[in-house]
């Protein structure tokens, strides 16, 4: 199975040069170019690149993010994921429209979503009652004649569209765009797409159900918690998609029960969903041992938190994140630090990880003392063995499952 993510963005520019958005593509690996034979699996991989495995800040900062959407994709309400504020929905030329369309459309653009026409060669009758509802237009000059070119423009100076032209290889047909009153452009005269790459964990389909039936089922927050707390992977890309769509930059993320709290079932359903749609079909015969490890090294610090600490509420689950979150150099195969910036959590959880700072840091410590001696009653902390213990039956118990 491969556990690369790739991710096109490609910039758009204004008509003094000056960045103003992005348009992410699909790309299935280093190709600079992409080979789709599904569009909503991959725009669905584009969302989940962007928003669980990189983070929406670090791919567009403050620009627009133009994504291509089919009809099937625009119907339906995995689009609410999406921050209205900052994607625009680019509805493929190959989309029929139809009333229905229309009316998704008209409704998507009251909920504040900015909604754009790709590669239009001329303004037809069926796109005369969306044109109040849509905010760009992208004219293709590849395909389209000047005369059409000209005529489009034309018809389009009644609404409040800005025309992008894109397919720009060229000065001189920058030159000619400017001329013709383009707003936008895009093209590989200013720049070609930039990949961006990296390596990507692949949540187990068990782990994914059981998080999809939880929320579904509108189970307690503990119960979505606990299952989030056995899937490092997932508790990581649950946290980035916070930061990108619900959260912000002076927020600070100090459990994961703050983080389905902030995000809501709502959302957790949709972007499960997400997930098992672009999961690769395939999973190991056992729990990683890693992932299990983590689990077990999270629970253990908790219980230290608990027993150190019985009147602040707060810690244990701080504790159980930087038990947890500090075993993700192992299971990414990456750098802690730089997995954990764009997670955007507190100061005293971040200290620990990395500096094994405070009282979380110190915890740390024991826990990971406590792993190597307690069995054997080496431990400096009192009552180790017992709570190591307690940690490994709670995590054995969590990764239960029917047999058979």
């Amino acid at each position: 199975m491969d556990a690369s993510y790739h991710l096109g963005r490609q910039p758009i520019v204004n008509r003094k040069g000056e960045l103003v958005a992005y348009e992410l593509l699909f790309r299935s690996g280093q190709q600079n170019h992409a080979q789709v034979t599904d569009d909503f699996l991959a725009t669905a991989h584009v969302i989940q690149n962007a928003f669980t495995q990189i983070g929406l800040n670090q791919v567009l900062g403050h620009r627009l993010g133009f994504i291509n959407v089919n009809a099937d994709l625009l119907m339906s309400d995995v689009l609410e994921l999406l921050p209205k504020q900052q994607i625009v929905l680019e509805i493929l030329e190959t989309v029929k429209i139809t009333p229905d369309l229309i009316k998704r459309c008209i409704e998507l653009h009251h909920q504040g979503f900015q909604i754009a026409l790709d590669d239009v060669i001329e303004i037809t009758p069926e796109y005369k009652p969306l044109l109040p509802h849509i905010q760009f237009i992208k004219l293709d000059l590849l395909a389209a004649t000047p005369a059409q070119i000209g005529k489009a423009i034309k018809e389009l100076e009644r609404y409040r569209i800005k025309l992008l032209a894109e397919k720009i290889d060229s000065p001189e047909q920058r030159d000619n765009c400017m001329k013709l009153g383009f707003d936008l452009f895009q093209g590989y005269f200013f720049a070609k797409p930039i990949i961006i790459s990296g390596q990507k964990p692949s949540p187990s389909q068990t782990a994914l159900l059981k998080l999809l039936n939880l929320v579904h089922s509108d189970a307690e927050t503990d119960a979505i918690e606990t299952a989030f707390k056995l899937a490092p992977d997932l508790t990581v890309n649950l946290l980035k998609l916070v930061n990108s769509v619900a959260c912000g930059l002076n927020c600070k993320i100090d459990s994961v029960a703050r983080a389905v709290t902030v995000l809501g079932r709502k959302q957790i359903e949709r972007w499960v969903q997400l997930l098992m749609f672009t999961q690769q079909a395939g999973e190991r015969g056992s729990a990683d041992p890693l992932a299990q490890t983590a689990a077990i090294r999270g629970r253990l610090m908790e219980l230290i938190a608990k027993q150190r600490f019985p009147y602040n509420q707060e810690l244990p689950d701080k504790a159980f994140m930087v038990g947890m979150f500090s075993l993700l150099e192992a299971l990414f195969h990456m750098p802690l630090k730089e997995l954990i910036t764009p997670l955007n959590l507190s100061d005293d959880v971040r200290d620990a990880l990395l500096e094994h700072r405070g009282p979380l840091g110190q915890m740390l410590a024991h826990a990971a003392d406590m792993e190597g001696a307690c069995p054997a009653g080496q431990g400096d902390f009192p009552g180790c063995a017992p709570l190591l213990l307690e940690a490994m039956a709670w995590a054995n118990n969590l990764d239960a499952r029917p047999k058979g």
